[in-house]
């Protein structure tokens, strides 16, 4: 009986719970994507304005850009030649124009004339809008058509749900039979359940299958846009990316046009942030021994100081045979320091009687001194620290003191840094143009100024150091950051100068976008060499006044 029981599983899964599977010769395959339906629009340009005018229900609204630099231009005056006589134009919160124009609904072919006034400059622009007949149903643009995938949708299910229902509970009620047969109530009812929630369902599906789909209505009602209908951007069979205005402007898509120039030819370094060697300095210990903080403790890391301030002590350390040796030494000085003085005293008494010269007199008090100099400065040596100084001014950028440490002779104990004077050093291996201004580009994407400062001879890996002082600011450069400098090596290069931001890096090789229409972009395989922090050199690929995008490249790539 459990066996019966399983195989009817089996035939209502294969048979009729999935009837999609049951359908024969319908691919499920992926098919190939198709392009965005564009709505109706027209657009119009002249070397200063870019326009584009697009149909929303009972209106027309208008996006002006520039046409140089893509970006919106707000504040015109705009009046359009209708049917209906001049309307003006009324400016958005969203950078749009709009106006009403009651005569879209008529469809058909519309010239209209539109007069723009910016910025002291008057152009007229010629329209050409061609709009569907009255009467004749049109999806929003770039909107998928509802109505016929539920009606496809329907008319599938309806023709195989109701097959699969019956063939299903058919078989589901030979399971309950079987069940109730074997005195099994609980299963019996859920399997009984079961087959009424099929044929229900099959029933249900079969209906709506057949109702029929909504009657066309008036193209300019499904124009207007709502919060689930609008344009999107998608990338065309061509390879071209279709962008709506309304995105540009919400991505903040901005172009330039390219002019072929002369400019001096650059290489790209890889370089390093270094310290001035005439504004920083080490502390290091000239003898062996122990760290002490100062009375104020150790600087911290980006304390503040300033030239002559101790920062930190080295205490001797006196071992069990020096200190033997000292003690010694401290016994004979004494001795001799008491043997000289009795000395002194006596010539001191005989001197005025003039029974010893007086220069034996002046003898004795010197060696008296000299004993007694020893002797104050061996006691110095074992009581006295070593202060380490600091020798210039600037900021701490290095500490590696810890109380109680023992340093050993030559141990850097901090470093003091000027942070407003700091250098690069570079390995190039072409010569450079001495005394030339070079940029440095740092990986956070900000840039430089640096001065030349000089060229080393030395050999490091067939490359030469090279030396810049940074002069336009420094500020949040650290030791050790890896910039890439860019310099200039005398000679001169001709091409279109683009900022960084309009190439992507791709597996094929770097591409721009160029701007071929008021809603279209084209990518460009071109080839680029370094120019400066900010720009690149295109060699080729690109011709001289094409509108290439300079900004939202990237954004505009992730498009499929």
């Amino acid at each position: 009986m459990s066996r019966l029981f399983a195989a009817a599983l089996w035939a209502l899964a294969v048979f009729g719970a999935h009837p999609g599977l049951a359908h024969e010769g319908h691919d499920h395959g992926t098919e190939a994507p198709v392009p965005a339906h564009v709505g109706p629009r027209a657009e119009a340009a002249s070397p200063t304005f870019e326009l584009v005018a697009i149909p929303r229900g009972h209106d027309l609204v208008l996006y002006l850009d520039a046409f140089a630099s893509n970006a919106p231009v707000a504040g015109a005056d705009i009046d359009v030649e209708t049917p209906d006589g001049f309307v003006e134009a009324k400016a958005q919160e969203d950078g749009s124009y709009r106006l009403a124009a009651p005569w879209l609904a008529a469809g058909g072919h519309h010239d209209l004339a539109v007069t723009v006034k910016a910025d002291g400059i008057e152009e007229t622009l010629t329209l050409d809008l061609d709009l569907p007949e009255a009467g004749q149903a049109m999806p929003a643009a770039g909107a998928a058509e509802p109505s016929a995938l539920l009606t496809e949708l329907r008319n599938h299910l309806g023709h195989q749900g109701l097959v699969g229902a019956v063939a299903g509970g058919f078989l589901l009620g030979l399971a309950t039979i079987a069940l109730m047969r074997s005195r099994r109530a609980l299963p019996a009812l859920a399997v009984l359940a079961l087959t009424l929630t099929l044929l229900v369902g099959g029933a249900a599906i079969a209906h709506e299958g057949h109702d029929e789909p909504p009657p066309p209505v008036n193209g300019a009602a499904l124009i207007e846009p709502t919060a689930t209908v609008f344009e999107q951007a998608r990338r065309l069979p061509d390879g071209t990316v279709f962008v709506p205005k309304a995105t540009q402007h919400l991505l903040a898509v901005r172009t330039g046009v390219t002019a072929e120039a002369a400019y001096r030819r650059t290489i790209e370094l890889p370089g390093r942030v270094i310290a001035d060697p005439n504004a920083s300095g080490v502390v290091q210990s000239s003898v062996g021994g122990r760290l002490s903080p100062p009375p104020g403790g150790f600087p911290n890391l980006g304390a503040q100081v300033r030239r002559g301030d101790v920062l930190a002590t080295v205490t001797p350390p006196v071992q069990a045979v020096d200190a033997s040796d000292m003690r010694q030494t401290q016994g004979d000085l004494d001795q001799q320091i008491a043997i000289v003085a009795r000395r002194v005293a006596r010539y001191e008494k005989l001197a005025p009687s003039g029974a010893i010269a007086k220069t034996a007199l002046d003898d004795a008090q010197a060696e008296l001194t000299g004993l007694k100099d020893r002797r104050s400065a061996l006691d110095t040596l074992r009581r006295v620290p070593e202060d380490l100084i600091a020798p210039v001014d600037g900021v701490v950028a290095e500490r590696a003191a810890t109380a109680g440490q023992m340093a050993a002779p030559g141990t850097m104990v901090f470093r003091i840094v000027d942070p407003g004077k700091l250098y690069v050093e570079a390995l190039s291996f072409e010569a450079l143009e001495p005394g030339a201004t070079a940029t440095g580009r740092l990986p956070d994407g900000r840039t430089l100024t640096l001065a030349y400062r000089g060229a080393g001879l030395a050999d490091r890996a067939q490359a030469v150091p090279v030396q810049f002082a940074i002069t336009g600011g420094a500020d949040g450069v650290r030791l050790g950051q890896f910039v890439t400098v860019l310099a200039p090596t005398g000679g001169t290069a001709t091409g279109l100068a683009l900022p960084r931001a309009s190439v992507i890096r791709s597996e094929g090789g770097a591409v721009v976008y160029e701007h071929v229409s008021a809603e279209r972009f084209a990518p460009l395989a071109v080839k680029v060499e370094p120019l400066d922090a900010e720009r690149v050199l295109v060699a080729g690929g690109v011709a001289a006044g094409r509108r290439i995008v300079t900004q939202g490249a990237e954004l505009l790539d992730q498009v499929r």
